[in-house]
């Protein structure tokens, strides 16, 4: 049996997490961590039995025989007790048994479920952050302590307990009602701390012994103590015993793990917004036995199943294939579907099979295995063919997967009607993962397996030839049966967030546009990362000397806590800041550090290079296509909230070119012989976008007089000529005017700049007055927030903002400020969105060799043959340029290279 002490878990997990809200404000940290660690528990220890505990508000026994018991215990935070109620209907849902009587705590219901549970022979594990649980463990009851936070948990049965406590379970409450406990406010005898306690316990065993034989304490003073607190010491024993005779008989039937009531699960996870939770729903149900009263659910469908398979043989069934699907598709121009491949690089593993799916939810299986080679070739023919109708759409979840995965047999879909992926970012950008299980879950309420569930974990993980037969069947009709399903209500959230615009001429052609930078990759020369990667390993060396020498001694300059030894213990350095483990040496006190010793420079200069080298070099060795002698970046839709595009495997915009070795790197991808590099890059696209937004004449006028933003901004917040601008001065208002985009504070400018706050507010004061209308815009989209709890893009992308209303000063102030700038980065990035949509339609239309390859940040990069490099600039400039229609033009800058070094 789990019985959870559910005050104290709640509470843990409250002070455990960062603050967690809803789309609409609602507090969600305690009971998403508490959830996680109850599902953590199941799947750790399967019990046969599950109860939770929970307190009461109305007073105790305890506190009717001593008034002051918990007195002065600091407030529960309203953040925290707006989230009891909640949880409980959570449980509800999930159909754990809960217990709560008035005038007990929850230690006295575990206690005496615990006693009931034992005479039954049933084994236990309590659960709480409450150590005086600890005096209940034994051989059958264990303590399940969560230390710091809920995932460092300690397990004490009888003997961890006498172990690290120095008392048995049953004497520690003896030790309670010496020492006292000030937590529940319990008095023990003044004076008489822990290792006093522990030697009176050692000598006579219990407080009533040690009262009956006082005469014979050792000490004057502790024997004056002692006699003159006695009845504090048995109150305080008997307040922090735990009660295990309460009046009940629990009916251990009722604790057996139940069913979950599904869509009440489902339900109440949606409206938390506990995504990531849905599959523990699933993993719960797939795992628990009937004997436990949870039937596995094998396959769950609220629509009819007609499943057609091919892998065999025989030319008749793919006749029989073909004419059905010939047939549907003169009526219904939508097919979803999935392939499969063994492994995940997309752009070199054959697909293995295919599973497709029509509106009326047919399936069709073909397992490209069982095939002979002839049959296989005239089934991707008649793929081909059917792919190359203009008028035959098709849907999927992460259609960019397909679309690779099917350029390896030369197939190139066409029409993508809708990827449900893509569509539920719309919806909720916020969520961190879109995995098409908990969609199906959280939408349809019906219950399919993953492929980890399919596959195993860890040791006992199979491969899918391991699998039988029904069961990969069952795995390729999975991922398309709930297609159309999922079509059909995503569509009318989009309908309702009108959001149909930015998917159908933004989100779902750029899919397109991804797969084919991820299929071209980018060349990369691997001899000058072999020489690079030999060049820094000799500086590292050299680096790793001199530090050496500095210190005096070697050690691992890469262990902090060698590291600190050496600075603040040995070099006598003083240590900027401290951390559980010992001194801080991270970037920011490392900075703080640079003038007091040489070594300071030397350990910077390392850790840059060791990166470099590490995440750089060595890793775009391990990860050049051998056969293509390219690096295929994987360019992510769905990750960033204010709508970016993110790369990762490698994430190539985040070189760090503001150093020369960083700079470096960018030598390493070059354009394949007979061709050039072609960059650009728009200028200063989100200040634009805010002049737009804003509408303020004086931003609008300046960009239509093409003036130079930055010395513009600084005549008019310093009040002097145009002509009259200095560096510094045009540096101070750039600083100004990307900090009015992210609505930077009089602090963050004054600290930007290494001036004072009152400085730093002057300025932004002076650039309110000049561009009064970017003051109003800014205040209206903090004030649109705290109504609707978003902020919208130009094209209507959503960011919700759930810290809006927030308590906490920073938590608000970071929201505002996110609320002021989202719009404005939003936009910028539909915009570009856009102009790579335009370039890549533009050089497919024209019959162009170049290719788009990369984006990053606000910076396109093509590749093009030399004779067509003129014409690409062209086509690159007019996409870009007029990619949106705003109050003031789009401007870019272009360069061309033979690396992308050579881009400026």
């Amino acid at each position: 049996m789990i019985i959870i002490d559910g005050n104290s878990l709640l509470n843990r997990a409250f002070y455990a997490l960062p603050p967690l809200k809803t789309k609409d404000g609602r507090h969600t940290n305690a009971i998403y961590g508490f959830l996680t660690m109850t599902f953590r528990m199941l799947e750790e220890h399967d019990p046969s039995y599950l109860a939770v505990a929970f307190d009461l508000k109305k007073p105790t026994f305890r506190h009717k025989e001593y008034k002051d018991y918990k007195a002065g215990r600091k407030k529960m935070p309203p953040e925290l007790r707006q989230q009891i109620e909640p949880l409980k209907d959570i449980l509800d849902a999930l159909n754990v048994y809960r217990i709560e009587i008035e005038g007990f705590e929850a230690d006295d219901i575990i206690g005496t479920v615990v006693t009931q549970g034992e005479e039954q022979g049933i084994e236990t594990l309590v659960v709480t952050g409450d150590k005086d649980a600890l005096q209940l463990a034994s051989q059958t009851t264990k303590i399940v302590f969560t230390k710091r936070g809920i995932s460092n948990i300690e397990i004490y049965d009888a003997d961890k307990v006498k172990e690290e406590t120095g008392v048995s379970p049953k004497t520690f409450i003896d030790l309670k009602g010496l020492m006292g406990d000030s937590s529940d406010n319990i008095p023990g005898i003044p004076g008489v701390g822990e290792k006093t306690a522990l030697k009176l316990l050692q000598e006579f065993g219990s407080v009533e012994n040690l009262i009956a034989n006082m005469d014979q304490i050792s000490g004057e003073k502790l024997r004056e103590k002692v006699e003159k607190n006695q009845e504090k010491a048995v109150l305080s024993k008997r307040l922090a015993t735990i009660v295990r005779t309460m009046p009940m008989d629990i009916d251990f039937s009722k604790l057996k793990r139940r069913k979950i009531h599904r869509e009440e699960a489902v339900a109440a996870f949606k409206d938390y917004e506990f995504h990531s939770l849905m599959k523990k729903i699933r993993e719960d149900e797939d795992s628990a036995g009937e004997e436990d009263g949870i039937k596995a659910l094998k396959e769950v469908s609220n629509t009819s199943r007609d499943l057609w398979v091919l892998q065999v043989k025989e030319d008749k069934n793919f006749k029989q294939l073909q004419k059905g699907i010939n047939e549907y598709l003169k009526t219904s121009k939508e097919l979803g579907i999935f392939s499969f491949t063994k492994g995940e690089a997309l752009t070199k593993d054959d697909i293995l099979a295919l599973s497709m799916v029509t509106k009326e939810n047919k399936l069709y299986v073909i397992d490209l295995q069982a095939l002979d080679s002839e049959l296989k070739e005239a089934f991707w023919q008649w793929f081909r063919d059917l792919t190359n109708k203009e008028d035959v759409g098709f849907v999927a979840h992460n259609m960019k997967k397909e679309i690779l995965h099917l350029k390896n047999h030369s197939i190139n879909l066409n029409y993508v009607v809708f990827d449900t992926m893509i569509a539920e970012y719309l919806i909720n950008p916020n969520k961190s993962g879109y995995d098409l299980e908990d969609l199906v879950l959280e939408y349809t309420g019906a219950n399919i397996k993953s492929k980890e569930t399919f596959l195993g974990k860890g040791k006992k993980q199979v491969s899918f030839t391991d699998l039988e037969e029904s069961e990969f069947v069952s795995y390729l009709t999975d991922r398309v049966q709930y297609l159309f399903s999922l079509k059909e209500l995503m569509e009318e959230k989009i309908e309702e967030y009108d959001l149909k615009e930015l998917q159908e001429t933004v989100e779902v052609p750029l899919i397109e546009v991804l797969a084919g930078m991820e299929y071209q990759g980018i060349l990369a020369d691997r001899e000058l990362l072999l020489e690079l990667q030999e060049k820094y390993e000799e500086k590292i060396d050299k680096l790793t000397k001199t530090i050496y020498n500095l210190a005096g001694e070697s050690f691992n300059i890469n262990s902090p806590k060698q590291l600190g030894n050496i600075l603040f213990d040995k070099l006598d350095l003083p240590p900027i800041k401290k951390t559980k483990t010992g001194y801080s040496t991270n970037v920011e006190v490392l900075e703080k550090l640079k003038d007091k010793h040489e070594i300071i420079e030397k350990i910077l200069e390392y850790r840059q290079i060791t990166k470099l080298k590490n995440t750089y070099i060595d890793g775009l060795l391990k990860i050049i296509n051998p056969s293509t002698k390219r690096i295929h970046s994987h360019f992510m839709q769905t990750v960033a909230s204010t709508g970016r595009i993110s790369s990762t495997e490698p994430n190539l915009q985040n070189i760090p070119i503001r150093l020369e070795m960083g700079r470096q790197l960018r030598k390493v991808f070059v354009a394949k012989e007979g061709a050039s590099f072609i960059a650009a890059d728009y200028s200063q696209i989100e200040l634009r976008v805010l002049a737009h937004m804003s509408g303020d004449e004086n931003l609008i006028n300046a960009f239509l007089r093409d003036e130079d933003i930055h010395t513009r901004t600084a005549a008019e917040i310093f009040d002097v000529d145009f002509n009259e601008v200095t560096s510094q001065m045009r540096s101070n208002a750039k600083a100004v005017n990307f900090g009015i985009v992210y609505g930077i504070s009089d602090y963050g400018l004054s600290e930007n700049l290494g001036i004072s706050r009152k400085k730093a507010q002057k300025y932004i004061d002076n650039y309110f007055k000049k561009y009064p209308k970017v003051k109003s815009y800014m205040d209206s989209t903090v004030a649109f927030a705290k109504e609707k709890g978003y902020v919208t893009t130009l094209l209507n992308r959503r960011r919700y903002l759930p810290d809006i209303h927030a308590r906490n000063f920073n938590l608000r102030s970071f929201a505002e400020r996110t609320a002021m700038n989202t719009p404005i980065q939003g936009s910028a990035a539909d915009i570009i969105k856009i102009a790579m949509i335009q370039v890549y339609k533009k050089l497919e239309e024209q019959n162009m060799e170049a290719n788009l390859l990369l984006q990053v940040h606000d910076e396109l990069i093509v590749e093009a043959p030399e004779k067509e490099v003129d014409q690409v600039k062209e086509i690159i400039r007019s996409s870009m340029e007029e990619a949106m229609e705003l109050k003031v033009h789009l401007k870019i800058d272009m360069s061309q290279g033979k690396s992308w070094y050579d881009l400026k």
